[in-house]
């Protein structure tokens, strides 16, 4: 299956009318500030939240000697009901500041219950043609707002990258548009209630309407900002709540260098709320494609792409991949989050560690950038044997293990105070 495509069709060398956001240097990040994706332990209801972060997140924070730890969490449609009053957000927020978790980014990608049923491409809906999106990443906005610590910049919405591309339509463009620049006002006027701004992060994926940086650099400059300037909206309201979250592992597996990518976006101009810092898995030959077969399962999505001949060429999900005529002699990379702090994984499977790590010398360029930093791991199964954290204490070790690794490439980069 041959899964290039053209860039967004929209014009992507539309200028910017509006004035250019101010150039801020940005401070060193601290150990506290780097946060781990906790949407991979997801809060169904309300009263899990007890549970996630007394016995995950919270060990993380002490096993890291840390008094608060950044957090991001997942909230289902549920959770988000029963989150409607004041006083259980209030409630809510300081069961979480009780644990040392320091609420400062919800995932919003998932509307349903993830642990239910298999999602596969359905994680995507509903997509941002569909008003039900808007209404959920707003009620998930009030949720963040109103727990956001005063010393933090900003909070942050990860979002589906518009929807999945194979059921795009030109219908569902347009409607999309609205929708975004709907939330973008509706965040805006939340900045204005509460003083805590809420930046709503779309985030380029493999089969998405946006996998890579020239498609989302075309949708922000030659789309998004030109239907503001049709609605009246000004395009400095947009810049500011309406921005990216980058990927590593997605990029990587998209077969784009992830630092090259990321400086495209920053040259564009366009906001980058979070990195998430995490790799890919590779794998470069017959054994290690052979040992992807015990990779697949029947929740989520795992993407496969090949480069051939300056090609990309893939398929959907790993047993697709392994039935199909793709060939085998390139390097296939798979949207497994697997850890950062191993190259090699063992049956002959390959982590792509460098193209995570390229990240960070970007930052080390660009001192007027300061996205949140997060590490997803979601594959822990795939390190070797003897090394795959089983319990509950022994996963908060590997994460807290985790983070110390990725915190000691910062320092090494003048990046941890």
């Amino acid at each position: 299956m041959d899964e290039s495509r053209p860039t967004f069709p929209r014009d992507p060398e539309a200028p910017s009318r509006g004035p250019p956001p101010a150039v801020v240097a940005a401070r060193p990040w601290r150990p506290e500030d780097l946060g781990f994706a906790g949407e991979v332990v997801p809060v169904e209801l309300v009263d899990d939240v007890a549970c996630l972060v007394g016995t995950g997140l919270a060990d993380v924070r002490a096993a890291r000697a840390l008094g608060r730890m950044a957090g991001s969490l997942w909230l289902s449609v549920e959770a988000l009901r029963a989150l409607e009053t004041a006083g259980a957000r209030a409630d809510f927020h300081a069961r979480l500041a009780d644990a040392g978790l320091a609420l400062i980014s919800l995932d919003t990608v998932v509307y349903g219950e993830v642990e239910q049923r298999p999602v596969k491409e359905g994680v995507f809906l509903p997509d941002w043609a569909d008003e039900r999106r808007l209404r959920y990443t707003l009620a998930a906005a009030e949720v963040l707002a109103d727990g956001l610590a005063r010393d933090v910049p900003e909070g942050v919405l990860i979002t589906v990258p518009l929807g999945w591309r194979a059921s795009w339509s030109g219908e569902k463009e347009n409607r999309s548009a609205g929708h975004l620049l709907e939330a973008a006002r509706a965040l805006d006027a939340l900045a204005a209630r509460t003083g805590q701004l809420v930046r709503l992060c779309l985030e380029p994926e493999p089969g998405a309407v946006l996998e890579r940086s020239d498609q989302t650099s075309a949708f922000y400059r030659g789309w998004l900002m030109p239907a503001a300037d049709a609605l009246g909206i000004p395009r400095e309201l947009v810049h500011r709540h309406i921005g990216i979250c980058f990927d590593a592992c997605h990029q990587a597996v998209m077969f784009e260098q992830p630092a090259a990518g990321l400086e495209r976006l920053l040259e564009a101009g366009v906001p980058i709320g979070k990195l998430q810092l995490g790799c890919a898995l590779e794998a470069p030959d017959a054994q290690a494609k052979a040992a992807l077969a015990a990779c697949a399962e029947p929740r989520l999505l795992h993407q496969v792409r090949l480069c051939l001949d300056g090609r990309l060429l893939g398929a959907p999900d790993v047993d697709q991949a392994l039935a199909s005529d793709l060939p085998r002699a390139p390097a296939w990379r798979a949207r497994f989050h697997v850890p950062p702090h191993r190259r090699e994984l063992g049956r002959g499977l390959r982590a792509t560690q460098d193209e995570m790590l390229g990240l960070l010398d970007v930052l080390v360029r660009r001192a007027d950038v300061r996205p949140q930093l997060e590490v997803e791991v979601d594959a822990w199964a795939l390190l070797p044997e003897g090394e795959r954290p089983g319990s509950a204490d022994e996963r908060a070790s590997a994460i807290a293990a985790t983070l110390s690794w990725v915190e000691a490439q910062l320092q090494r980069r003048g990046l941890l105070a």
